[in-house]
């Protein structure tokens, strides 16, 4: 039975995590070591100036010990690793709301706080969605899917990103594995500028969603209903 260290970036409280824990304690013991609040794109991000406050939180998932954090998700990887869950030899991340698929994966901190294990040389396995809320997919396969993943480790500094289709199970055209990271996001940002009576310049930002990527690729496999398996590499 494998030590599983879980967090996302989400927030403790939210389906995803929760999900991803009761499908994990299938392959062992689970221990959740999760931010309080939403700290999506703060990618590998870590506390150096400041002290980081942790407390035991209760969680809806039966036998698995949660601990919620005012640090960032590489945080909850690096402490946890060291002071709340040693012995693990798996790290999981996720499940994230959002897809992390090409370009947005450098801002993800789902894939951040899984390369922070990879850095220790801990197996890791970052998991997404989309944000439509259709979880047929998900469900169906998350279990097969970390099932054969947990098992197949990596070099170091590597980590499996999965990503689930926003589908109807009807829909769903299969796996893919060995995806390349695309080249292209979802969303093309730019920034909405305000002058303010201050003088300065607000900055909002805003993005128009399409879908397009190269075959072979993660977001290519995503679009036309498949779930993308690929590997992120860290430095080496």
């Amino acid at each position: 039975m494998h030590k599983i260290l879980i967090t996302n970036d989400d927030g403790i409280t939210t389906d995803g995590i929760i999900r991803l824990a009761t499908c994990a304690k299938e392959f062992g013991d689970v221990v959740v070591v999760a931010p309080e609040h939403q700290c999506s794109a703060m990618s590998h991000r870590i506390t150096l100036r400041e002290p980081i406050e942790v407390w035991e939180h209760d969680f809806p998932v039966e036998g698995v010990r949660a601990y919620a954090t005012n640090g960032t998700p590489a945080d909850c990887v690096r402490f946890g690793l060291l002071n709340f869950a040693p012995e693990s030899d798996v790290v999981m991340t996720g499940i994230n709301y959002g897809f992390n698929s090409g370009t947005d994966i450098q801002y993800s901190a789902t894939v951040g706080s899984a390369l922070e294990a990879a850095c220790v040389g801990v197996h890791a396995i970052a998991f997404s969605e989309g944000m439509n809320g259709c979880h047929e997919v998900t469900d169906a396969y998350l279990e097969q899917v970390m099932g054969e993943l947990i098992e197949r480790k990596l070099d170091y500094n590597q980590v499996w990103n999965v990503n689930f289709p926003q589908c109807k199970l009807t829909e769903f055209e299969g796996a893919l594995e060995e995806r390349t990271i695309a080249r292209n996001a979802f969303y093309n940002d730019s920034y909405a500028e305000t002058i303010l009576p201050n003088g300065r310049i607000r900055l909002d930002m805003n993005g128009q969603y399409y879908e397009d990527g190269a075959e072979g690729t993660d977001v290519h496999a995503i679009i036309t209903n498949h779930i993308s398996i690929g590997i992120v590499n860290n430095y080496k």
